[in-house]
């Protein structure tokens, strides 16, 4: 009798956990179908992103005109909606996955905990069938034989019980530990929906730099051509003119300001190793007039920095970044250079940005007080360069451009 009872409990073990095994093996079938579905849609955008990428930089390594610019803007359009795709994919994949995981799981505690309550009455029953003496067993025998097989079933019993409590309590380790993974799963879902946001907002700018250049340069080659090398002039001339005048070497303690508005310098260590809107320049070597301009906001109330004129990709030019626009939005605040006369503005109470050709180079400032050709200026390069005189460094005469700043 006993070894019958010993084959039914251990015929049900091994049934319940094979349907346990069942299930599991079931939901991670299901698991790696669906992954590997969207696994293939993303491993072939990737793909499809780094032949773009490598495009690009053909495309880049060829002479610069309008008709090239386009077809970078246009692949690099491209190459941000595959990037939102491929994101979309991915979070598509973490999704299901997540999904599949949470009922996974919950039917696994299902079934562990069944288990577990199914051995903890087992093991309660071999354990007071083992408190039976030996000798009342051998008394209750039918013969030696009888007593020996029912003492060992019974040994062998609560050995197999025994196991499949560790069996159990390991699985439930594992699972938890795989719990564990699927939540991270969950907050890589949360940082990739974060990256998506980026994206598009990347994919609009992208749009809006290619409206831009067709407007700014009409569509023309001729207008593209003219305007790059512009920028191409000033930005060589400012290199010029900071390696003339010492070089960019950072300094520190140059922010001061007064009742008139701050004084900033372009090699000042908190911003003047950024580069220039992701460009080969630096503020420090080329700042001056992104410099020059977050002075003049401070003038008029609108606490700028530097830096944060320069966060603002859409404060250059698309066909040349690091050559700032004459309309510049910055914290809200929109300021845009109109031309106008030294004196005028000055008398008005408004200070001008000049541009000025000096020691090989060019360079901007800011004039803010004086008359007649004496003037006091906030010079971005010089170190403590705030309200100083402007004819101690410079000439009237090398000044070629004049602008007032109007504030939206």
């Amino acid at each position: 009798m006993r070894k019958s009872l010993f084959l039914s409990i251990l015929a049900f073990f091994v049934a319940l956990l094979l349907t346990f095994s069942v299930q599991t093996y079931a939901l991670a079938d299901d698991e790696a179908s669906s992954s590997a579905d969207a696994s293939q849609a993303v491993n072939d955008l990737r793909k499809k992103i780094a032949e773009l990428n490598g495009k690009i930089n053909d495309l880049k390594g060829q002479e610069k005109s309008l008709s090239s610019q386009i077809a970078v803007m246009d692949n690099q359009i491209k190459l941000t909606e595959y990037r939102i795709e491929s994101t979309k994919q991915e979070i598509i994949q973490l999704e299901e996955d997540i999904a599949i995981a949470t009922n996974k799981v919950t039917q696994l505690e299902s079934s562990l905990q069944d288990v577990t309550k199914t051995l903890i009455h087992r093991i309660q029953a071999t354990y007071m069938a083992g408190t039976v003496s030996s000798f009342s067993m051998l008394l209750s025998a039918s013969d030696l034989d009888n007593f020996l097989a029912r003492e060992n079933y019974l040994k062998k019993m609560q050995e197999h019980d025994k196991q499949l409590m560790y069996t159990v309590q390991q699985a439930k380790v594992d699972y938890a530990n795989q719990k564990d993974i699927y939540v991270e799963k969950q907050r890589k879902v949360q940082a990739l929906k974060t990256q998506l946001e980026s994206y598009n907002a990347d994919l609009q700018v992208e749009k809006d730099n290619k409206k831009t250049l067709l407007a700014q340069t009409q569509g023309s080659e001729a207008n593209y051509q003219r305007l790059l090398s512009q920028a191409k002039a000033q930005l060589a001339g400012f290199s010029r003119f900071t390696a003339n005048s010492g070089g960019a070497g950072l300094l520190s303690g140059q922010t001061t300001c007064d009742d008139w508005g701050c004084y900033y310098n372009q090699r000042d260590s908190q911003w003047g190793s950024q580069s220039l809107n992701g460009t080969q320049y630096t503020l420090a070597s080329d700042g001056c007039l992104v410099t020059a301009m977050a002075m003049v906001m401070t003038h008029y109330g609108r606490k700028t920095l530097p830096s944060d004129i320069n966060a603002n990709p859409n404060n250059f030019a698309s066909y040349y970044p690091a050559y700032l626009l004459y309309t510049i939005s910055a914290n809200g605040t929109t300021a845009e250079r109109i031309g106008s006369s030294i004196d005028s503005a000055l008398s008005s109470g408004d200070p001008v940005v000049v541009g000025l050709r000096a020691l090989g180079g060019t360079h901007f400032v800011v004039l803010r007080s004086g008359s007649g050709g004496n003037y006091m200026m906030n010079d971005p390069y010089i170190e403590n360069g705030n309200n100083i005189s402007f004819n101690d460094h410079y000439s009237v005469g090398s000044i070629y451009e004049v602008s007032r700043v109007a504030i939206h």
